[in-house]
């Protein structure tokens, strides 16, 4: 709790800054509260910040249990954090015509943030709720927030009405569900005997997973992604394609552990779910010329390969893949997006087209796009294939002994390997567009120069991804 609380103190110093004209300050000192948060983060999960900062420590039972650190949360808090810290050092030059906002955009990433850490580390409904509120609201401002163009309008419109409607569902399933037991404490309904619960559990249960599977934009529940992913500013979109992304499957996960409603049938659900959303969404970004729509029907494929971890929601190992899974894809989200926007904001378009001849011009940028598509597809050495290569694994091996047979987990990898390889197609039609094709012509010079934010956000972003996929027994080790 105290991590959300000093977060939260961050997001007021950016708005009270602007009021004392420290606009020079703002994004230095977010950056360096967020890494000294995130090394706090690390000592927690070392188990040393009790011996070295005892006075920093709350009391989780005196507030109710409303927010608990667990192994799980603190890992996704440290992604969260990383991906926070490298968006927000994106933001001064992605809004350099608006600078007297910089205070309030980077005071809506914080607080997404801590909407973030709240999905994750919750005990109570209640938390839950408020959390993912916090972070739906944050987006709609960010989706919308070129007032003059219009389809930023239409995506910050269209991201409310079904981010409410959604947010509809799982207001619903939480009263069902407290209706069922008369609690909206996780602990509490987790001693309950579930064969005892009458249906009103069930349907709640299903209601909020309906309502989390628009939020991660699950087959079939996606349909407001690529509109909203293409009108937004490229930066929301890396937003909502990385960090929210992986917040909403990380409460999905937590939310499946602790209700796990037992249902007829949940699992066959879940794996329809996860093979719809690996082939529709690999199958119809093929199609796709618009990067930013491209890359949003590829997040609704990574969606269902996250969902495939939580047919295992009583083994710890599946936790592990699944942060595992969610750290490797937003890494390489944002090395690939900071390149994106790179290129976006030079040409002033987000067609394919736009990165012809950039390997020529910006080889390193382009390398690191390159990697990070590469990762994306599951192509070694990169962490996407580690990831795939352990949460496949884990439901060959694993699976068989649920109740669901040997042949059909089969069948669910199988679905899997193809909708993979239909996503190398489009990754490397953005690769030969920059190493194989020639520059088109533009009436006006365009200037080479990339702000070196863009740059070194790329780099750690890319550097960060290989490091884990090199390394993965060491993220292990503390895991455990």
């Amino acid at each position: 709790m105290e991590i959300l609380i000093a977060i939260a103190g961050l997001g007021i110093f950016c708005l009270v800054a602007e009021i004392f004209n420290l606009r020079k300050a703002i994004v230095p000192v977010t950056v360096i509260g967020l890494l000294i948060a995130l090394v706090y983060v690390a000592l927690k999960i070392s188990g040393q910040a009790e011996t070295l900062l005892p006075g920093l420590q709350l009391n989780e039972a005196a507030l109710n249990n409303m927010f608990i650190s667990t192994k799980y949360g603190l890992f996704f808090t440290g992604l969260f954090i990383v991906l926070a810290a490298f968006l927000i050092s994106l933001t001064p030059n992605f809004h350099s015509e608006h600078k007297a906002k910089i205070s309030d955009f980077v005071s809506i990433k914080i607080f997404l943030l801590t909407g973030a850490i709240a999905l994750v580390n919750f005990n109570n409904l209640s938390m839950f709720f408020l959390g993912i509120e916090v972070l739906s609201i944050a987006l709609y401002v960010l989706a919308a927030s070129e007032p003059k163009n219009v389809k930023s309008n239409e995506a910050g419109m269209k991201y409310f009405l079904m981010g409410s409607f959604a947010s509809g569902f799982i207001l619903f399933g939480i009263a069902l569900i407290y209706g069922a037991t008369g609690s909206f404490d996780l602990t509490y309904i987790g001693t309950l005997n579930r064969e005892a619960l009458n249906s009103w559990f069930a349907m709640g249960s299903m209601m909020i997973f309906i309502g989390l599977m628009f939020k991660v934009a699950a087959v079939p529940f996606h349909f407001w992604a690529p509109d909203v992913y293409e009108g937004s500013p490229a930066l929301t979109t890396a937003t909502m394609s990385t960090l929210a992304k992986v917040a909403a499957m990380g409460a999905f996960f937590k939310l499946v552990v602790s209700l796990n409603p037992k249902l007829s049938g949940y699992i066959t659900t879940i794996n329809i779910v996860a093979v719809l959303s690996m082939i529709i969404g690999n199958l119809i970004a093929l199609k796709q010329t618009n990067v930013k729509r491209m890359l949003a029907y590829s997040g609704i494929a990574h969606a269902g390969y996250m969902l495939l971890a939580l047919q295992f929601v009583s083994q710890s190992e599946a936790e592990f893949n699944l942060f595992y899974y969610a750290a490797a894809y937003a890494l390489a989200g944002i090395a690939a997006f900071a390149v994106i926007i790179s290129v976006v904001k030079l040409k002033g378009n987000e067609e394919i087209t736009s990165f012809n001849g950039f390997g020529k011009k910006q080889p390193l940028l382009s390398a690191i796009l390159t990697g990070s598509l590469l990762s994306m597809a599951g192509i070694p050495v990169f962490a996407g294939f580690m990831a795939k290569m352990f949460l496949f694994t884990q439901v060959l091996e694993k699976g068989h002994f649920r109740d669901i047979s040997f042949m059909p987990t089969l069948i669910l990898i199988i679905f899997a390997v193809i909708s993979s390889i239909i996503s190398a197609g489009y990754y490397f039609k953005v690769i030969i567009a920059m190493y194989t094709k020639d520059e088109e012509p533009t009436t006006e010079a365009v200037p080479a120069k990339v702000p070196f934010a863009y740059a070194a956000v790329a780099v750690l972003a890319i550097a960060l991804n290989l490091a884990i996929a090199l390394f993965p027994q060491a993220l292990e080790y503390y895991w455990r």
